[in-house]
């Protein structure tokens, strides 16, 4: 399964970091991808997000999952009230569950928006190119190739030690092996 995380509001890496902390309390194998800077989407005016993604294995079923993540963010200090795509202490989302689609009322897995939304895809690649969405049949790489990225930045701040294996941004991976004369062409 996969989770999305973001932060606009405080101190946003401490609060990435608090919900990766909620995250390996509850999920084993836990990887993290690299956490980016975003624009923040919507008719709000409000500052920019730190968005990272998530996996991990779970005996708890989607919705059980789910009330989890809002209880993560509960305790983070998330109110929901306000406008719809406002602000937020912590946003946790349920992404994706493995091949499952659920359709429940409160819960739709694959998240309904996860093909569209590159503050998503591009980290998730970095962990999980190779998932395919169940309805388009695409990988998530191809769904962030598909993807406006011009509002999504690696995040050069400082971030908490997480508890999860972590992933480089692929620009990063890049540097890193042109520096190292091994980057194929």
């Amino acid at each position: 399964m996969a989770v999305g995380l973001g932060s606009n509001l405080g101190d946003r890496a401490a609060r990435v970091a608090e919900g990766v902390r909620g995250l390996a309390g509850v999920l084993r194998d836990l990887r993290c991808s690299a956490v980016y800077e975003t624009e923040p989407e919507g008719p709000v005016a409000q500052g920019p997000f730190l968005n990272m993604c998530c996996v991990g294995r779970t005996e708890m079923g989607p919705a059980e999952l789910l009330g989890v993540l809002l209880e993560l963010e509960r305790a983070s200090g998330r109110l929901r009230e306000g406008p719809r795509y406002g602000p937020r202490s912590l946003d946790l989302d349920l992404l994706l569950y493995g091949s499952r689609v659920v359709d429940e009322p409160g819960l739709r897995v694959p998240h309904p928006r996860l093909g569209e939304r590159a503050f998503v895809l591009v980290p998730l690649a970095g962990i999980l190119p190779d998932w395919r969405h169940p309805g388009s049949g695409a990988s998530v790489a191809e769904l962030a190739a598909r993807t406006d990225r011009s509002g999504v930045r690696p995040y050069l701040g400082t971030v908490p030690d997480l508890p999860c294996r972590r992933a480089d941004p692929p620009e990063e991976r890049e540097r890193e092996d042109t520096g190292r004369g091994v980057r194929e062409a």
